[in-house]
């Protein structure tokens, strides 16, 4: 089975095949649904393809946007993958896609810190997607904190310590075993906050093949656990 995956950014719509092809082309606050599937045909028009998984910047509910993303133009909400793509299509979060992609077993929290802020839950296979990123926080929201915004206001060094501080109240509060922090803004940490681990943007390839080999059922109801690596435990005594 040859898997199309689609991570659509706030900046970018980044597109790969199981076969190992990969293209992006922009996407902006104007990009409409029916503009992003002709930009991934125009991408993709040479490749074999039979599925299709797509990371979408908002909540998602049953393989269905239901919210319009902060990020982007209108009209998600409704539209008709499978008819525009002609396949069978697997939609989720962006940060469920990078969180799959990140699993090595047990809780696991990812964290991602991008344009906004994504957040995702794997608790033995089970993916529970979550929407930390608007919950309040000081004057504003997590999101306003962590993402691109924050980052911007607060510069580099106030968000470094920023992110320690919110990971640390997170960790206590839901008790991961393993924290995933991803997103491009992964990488202007100096140092990880205590046991965490960086993620890839490239692992949501990864998650989105694993939609269809290790998840075959519907995304809401995911269920089967991927086995923890030995490498992961060697990686986990290496941080301590």
């Amino acid at each position: 089975m040859n898997v199309l995956v689609i991570d659509i950014g706030g900046t970018k719509v980044k597109v790969r095949s199981s076969a190992k092809k990969n293209g992006s082309f922009p996407s902006g606050s104007h990009l409409s649904p029916r503009q992003m599937v002709l930009g991934v045909k125009k991408v993709a028009r040479d490749w074999e393809y039979d599925v299709v998984s797509i990371g979408y910047p908002a909540p998602v509910r049953r393989g269905q946007p239901i919210l319009e993303p902060h990020n982007l133009g209108k009209g998600w909400v409704g539209f008709d993958f499978e008819a525009a793509f002609k396949r069978p299509v697997k939609l989720v979060n962006d940060a469920v896609l990078q969180a799959l992609g990140s699993y090595n077993g047990g809780k696991m929290l990812f964290l991602g810190l991008g344009t906004g802020l994504g957040s995702c839950m794997v608790v033995d296979g089970t993916v529970v997607p979550m929407e930390l990123a608007h919950l309040p926080y000081k004057k504003g929201t997590y999101e306003d904190c962590l993402g691109i915004r924050g980052l911007k206001k607060l510069g580099r060094k106030k968000w470094r310590k920023k992110v320690a501080e919110i990971v640390g109240v997170l960790s206590a509060a839901l008790e991961p075993e393993d924290i995933v922090l991803g997103g491009g803004n992964v990488h202007q940490l100096d140092r990880l906050p205590t046991g965490c681990r960086a993620g890839d943007n490239a692992n949501a390839f990864t998650g989105g093949v694993r939609l269809w080999k290790d998840y075959p059922t519907n995304p809401g109801q995911l269920g089967k656990a991927i086995p923890r690596r030995k490498s992961d435990a060697r990686s986990k005594r290496k941080r301590r």
